[in-house]
């Protein structure tokens, strides 16, 4: 599929490259492990994967140096307690590979002040935050492309939500290219099949957030069951009381996502399950198979969280890992550009 040259990293180890990462704020949600984690699961036989915790981007929004540290530390954590195994996927700190921003400076060069102003993401977090509308937060699409290009990765796993980012990211790319030759793969979106859409259990237009201000809308990985069934029985639905998987009943309509992708039921099969039945046997049933799903991750991260030599050791050999292969793209771009080459001795 694509050209084959010396400097290219497009295949490692015959693979093709997937990148993704998650922000180390806030504390992930259902709707994170759902829609992203438990997909990426599945990916890293067919892939090289790189799973970055991207505490770069996170400083945009002033930051607590030892709550991000600790943030970060637990995302990883929770990377592995998952179930991604260290050994097969790259997980890493962005912070760790100092060519992200080394690119990002360089991309920073062939983006466009036009494409940046049109990010609704810009717009948004510079409403909410219209205090501290920093020059990074303009430029966070670029330093996203730049974790993207840095590994010459095939594919990304995006929501909708995330689309413009790869479209720019692409557009940065082609340009560089058509200026310099055939330099950076140009990434293509990969979209999970299953649970990419769990939406708030207290507003269900909107998606499930970890940074939502109610604390009943959103199931957090490491609640505990007495939580988790709280939460559900709580959840806004409708006055129609039966279980039906239908537009007019988003309420139901999202806590029927989470079942099928907490169980591997279809919707129809729980419409069937749970017909003649009312709301509350079926919020109770889609609380008791998330305490179920999550159980497994809960009692693993508690027991990485007892194991600081072994995280150390991932953390560092991941890192060197990464920065391997990000120094082999940050090299050929430098010195497309023109920068000299360094004296090594």
């Amino acid at each position: 599929m694509w050209a084959m040259q010396e400097w290219r990293i497009t295949m490692i180890d015959g693979q093709k490259v997937l990148f993704s990462g998650m922000q180390a704020t806030g504390t992930l949600t259902l709707g994170n492990y759902l829609g992203a984690l438990k997909n990426w699961l599945t990916l890293s036989d067919e892939y090289q994967c790189f799973y970055s915790v991207v505490d770069l981007h996170s400083i945009t929004i002033r930051q607590d140096p030892a709550e991000l540290r600790k943030r970060a530390r637990n995302l990883l954590m929770l990377y592995i307690a998952a179930g991604l195994d260290p050994e097969k996927n790259c997980i890493y700190y962005q912070s760790h590979v100092s060519g992200h921003a080394e690119l990002s400076w360089i991309l920073n060069c062939f983006t466009y002040m036009g494409e940046l102003n049109r990010m609704t993401q810009y717009k948004d977090k510079a409403a909410k935050h219209a205090d501290n509308i920093n020059a990074g937060l303009f430029t966070y699409p670029v330093l996203m492309a730049a974790d993207i290009l840095l590994y010459q990765a095939d594919v990304v796993p995006v929501g909708k939500d995330q689309m413009q980012h790869l479209e720019i990211t692409r557009d940065i790319a082609q340009r560089f290219n058509a200026i310099y030759g055939d330099v950076f793969t140009i990434p293509e979106p990969y979209i999970g099949k299953t649970g990419a859409h769990i939406k708030s259990l207290q507003n269900p237009e909107k998606k499930m957030s970890k940074s939502d201000e109610n604390p009943n809308a959103s199931i957090y990985l490491m609640d505990d069951a007495d939580t988790i069934i709280r939460k559900f029985r709580r959840a806004v639905t409708d006055s129609e009381a039966c279980v039906r998987y239908s537009e007019e009943q988003p309420g139901i309509r999202n806590l029927i996502d989470i079942y099928c992708a907490c169980t591997g039921k279809t919707p129809q099969e729980t419409e069937r399950e749970f017909d003649g039945k009312g709301y509350g046997d079926f919020k109770t049933a889609v609380g008791e198979s998330v305490v179920d799903i999550l159980k497994p991750l809960q009692t693993r991260y508690e027991e990485l969280g007892k194991d600081r030599a072994y995280i150390d050791g991932i953390i560092k050999k991941n890192a060197e890992k990464a920065g391997y292969y990000a120094n082999k793209t940050l090299r050929k771009v430098q010195k497309k550009v023109g920068f000299p080459e360094k004296i090594r001795s």
